[in-house]
């Protein structure tokens, strides 16, 4: 179950402080948009920690109580604070309660990168599992029947394609694509759609396919032979994952790789 799941279900029981970051100025420990959500028995969430959270946190219970306060606060995140950040949070209070689930499941809910994962195997399905917390909206395609487990998250679609690769052009816009199916030849196929996608539209920040040096230098000849330019094959990264992170184990690949997908982010999108 995500925050926002928890903080939804949770209202349901008791009404909350919900203390967001409205924006932010210089150096701060969380973006806007970042949340804490405060009841009378605990919390969800975190503004960064450090004493910025802990005023907050009796600020809203302040709240909670019945006290009055101006729907905005400016923290100043300097010597007073104990904090040397050097910046400025303003912070917005609202009492929320069970008729303000929807609202929030809208209004909170993080902006999601799409990814799109063929293969259900090993180390796809750490992969899926390293994800699901994560800001992204995974579609996971595989050939094969009976391949997805029973619990795969909320935010998880999916698909099953046959031929895999006819999948490709229906991939949302912006999708990080991950290649790691049963068989090198759908491999090829699925990067071939994906390459021939780039040709035509250029709307694939990243595309990467699990791997050897040695396997890549053989696909890269593959699909050179089918009419890819040097230039194309460069947007291909494989093997995948941050480099250095030793270890061959499904989950040890799937946080490296989750972690370079995080880093394709901030990536300037076409156009």
């Amino acid at each position: 179950m995500t925050l926002l799941h928890q903080l939804c279900a949770a209202l349901q029981a008791a009404p909350a402080c919900l203390v967001r970051v409205e924006r932010t100025q210089g150096s701060a420990p969380r973006d806007a948009g970042a949340w804490m959500a405060v009841f009378a028995d605990g919390a969800l969430g975190t503004l960064g920690g450090g004493h910025v959270e802990w005023q907050a946190l009796a600020e809203a219970r302040r709240r909670l109580a019945g006290a009055d306060g101006a729907p905005v606060l400016r923290q100043a995140l300097g010597p007073s604070l104990g904090q040397c950040c050097g910046g400025v949070m303003w912070l917005r209070f609202e009492l929320v309660g069970a008729q303000d689930a929807p609202r929030l499941a809208q209004e909170l809910a993080p902006p999601r990168m799409p990814v799109a994962l063929f293969g259900g195997g090993h180390v796809g399905q750490a992969l899926a599992r390293v994800l699901a917390p994560l800001p992204c909206a995974l579609t996971w395609i595989d050939s094969r029947d009976g391949v997805f487990p029973a619990d795969v998250a909320p935010q998880v679609t999916c698909e099953h394609s046959d031929p895999v690769q006819g999948a490709v052009p229906g991939l949302a816009a912006q999708s990080r694509v991950l290649i790691m199916s049963f068989s090198h030849a759908e491999d090829l196929d699925v990067l071939a759609a994906c390459l021939l996608r780039q040709r035509a539209q250029g709307d694939l920040p990243y595309i990467g396919m699990i791997g050897s040096r040695t396997k890549w230098a053989t696909f890269r000849r593959r699909l050179q032979e089918r009419g890819f330019a040097p230039h194309e094959l460069e947007q291909v990264t494989c093997p995948i994952g941050v480099p250095g992170i030793a270890g061959k184990e499904p989950e040890v690949i799937a946080v490296g790789v989750a972690a370079q997908l995080l880093q394709t982010r901030a990536l300037p999108h076409p156009g």
